[in-house]
């Protein structure tokens, strides 16, 4: 009686994968997403490049109030004067001190005024290149955080590739030697494990390139970034409308105001340059000591004097020809203003488009999520199909093998497609311009704690 000869099962494969990402746990001293964007936000050159550069505009707009305050000098003198006169006949040195404050207040300056609201748009301006640079580091700062958690996810998935294929290799090894297979199997496996050495070594060193640049934008030595709870509930897309996404975006995207900001001061250059036709009118004021301590040359006097000269008046100044400059200067920002409002127009357009685009790949990132967790389901029927099939004989080696590649591969794609969504999520609020870094507290949330 022949006995039919069961081939040795396999090692489970949830087993061999929960080893590995066992292995690959955070530990305590993980960083969650907003600590590392704390961490980025005081380190990162280019922010702080930024955030200077924000308070150097406050304070040229500071600089614009010049113009319409109030304007005062001192001048103090000391000279000594030699004197001279043949009739009568005078020589003689003698000192004079002198000083003198002057004070205006400028009383009608359109040019100066239209220089006072151009740095208050300034202010504006500066406070929307913030924004953007904040928004900008926000998603950066995401966009590593996941790109490390993908790479670990992929070094594991590789790690229980290679510990499965490494048991199929056994196998076939054993089968061989008591018959029941063929040279074929031991040589597909092998040539499978050798695969799975070179893509493990390629995902060791992508794993260690992504923390370097995880490390440097946040200025730690080894950041150790949370990863997901497991199943992750991905949030849905709200407001589930592209039009209100679009909405939003006219009113507070940073790009917008820039363009908005731009477009004030082109209208307030044209007001500057109209005030060269115009007067101006100051209120000045000044008063004047001079004093002789040895007495003066008017006088043959040596005794100390001292005179004192108080002035008020308005001072009015008007252009009359300034060669066509004024006119000439006018032109140019009427010029200037058009080209603005055109910027402004393509600045609302970009951002629609970007805001659209942006909406329609968090769509497509759902759904792709929701396919392949259908995809991962049957890839691991198929897998355990192909495994009873190989021990029953009616499935070969590289049937088996192969199913556990498609496995691996689609829990790749699925880690990788869930980590899209979320910073699809973020891009989309980057593309309206309302990011901010409270968004980041629905993404702690979904980490592991």
């Amino acid at each position: 009686m022949t006995m039919l000869l069961k081939k040795p099962p396999l090692l489970p494969l949830a087993l061999a994968l929960g080893a590995v990402l066992a292995a690959l746990a955070p530990s305590v001293q993980a960083q969650n997403l907003v600590e590392l964007y704390r961490s980025a936000r005081d380190y990162d050159a280019a922010y702080q490049s930024s955030r200077s550069l924000y308070e150097a505009n406050l304070y040229r707009a500071e600089q614009a109030k010049a113009g319409i305050l109030p304007q005062a000098g001192l001048s103090v003198g000391v000279s000594r004067v030699n004197y001279e006169n043949n009739n009568p006949a005078v020589d003689r040195n003698f000192p004079q001190q002198s000083a003198t404050l002057n004070a205006s207040q400028p009383l009608y300056r359109p040019g100066n005024w239209a220089t006072y609201e151009q740095g208050k748009q300034q202010v504006e301006l500066s406070k929307a290149q913030l924004e953007a640079a904040e928004q900008d580091l926000i998603v950066r700062t995401s966009q590593l955080y996941f790109d490390v958690l993908a790479a670990q996810d992929t070094l594991a998935f590789v790690r229980a590739q290679k510990a499965a294929v490494a048991e199929q290799l056994a196998s076939a090894k054993r089968n061989f030697e008591v018959g029941t297979s063929t040279i074929t199997d031991s040589r597909e496996a092998q040539a499978r494990y050798d695969l799975v050495i070179a893509q493990e070594i390629a995902a060791e060193n992508d794993l260690r390139v992504k923390k370097i640049a995880l490390d440097q934008l946040v200025g730690r030595t080894d950041a150790q970034p949370r990863p997901l709870v497991a199943p992750a509930n991905l949030p849905p897309l709200v407001p589930a409308d592209v039009n209100t996404w679009v909405q939003q975006s006219e009113a507070v995207h940073p790009t917008i105001r820039q363009a908005e900001a731009n477009l004030e001061v082109a209208k307030l250059e044209i007001d500057k340059a109209e005030a060269g036709h115009k007067p101006t009118v100051d209120l000045t004021a000044s008063y004047g000591a001079q004093r002789n301590p040895q007495g003066s040359a008017s006088s043959l006097n040596t005794l100390n004097s001292r005179a004192n000269t108080t002035t008020v008046g308005v001072a009015l100044n008007l252009p009359l020809f300034a060669g066509f400059a004024t006119q000439n200067r006018i032109r140019e920002t009427l010029s200037l203003e058009e080209k603005a409002r055109s910027d402004l127009d393509v600045a609302k357009r970009g951002v629609a488009l970007n805001t659209r685009t942006a909406y329609f790949g968090v769509l497509s990132g759902q759904g792709q999520v929701k396919a392949l967790e259908a995809a991962e389901a049957s890839s691991q029927s198929a897998l355990d199909a192909n495994k009873l099939g190989y021990q029953v004989g009616v499935r070969i080696n590289i049937d088996v093998l192969n199913a556990q590649s498609q496995l691996f591969q689609t829990k790749r794609d699925l880690a990788v497609a869930r980590y899209n969504v979320l910073l699809g999520g973020l891009r989309l609020r980057q593309a309206n311009g309302t990011l901010t870094p409270e968004d980041l507290l629905l993404i702690n949330s979904l980490l592991v704690q």
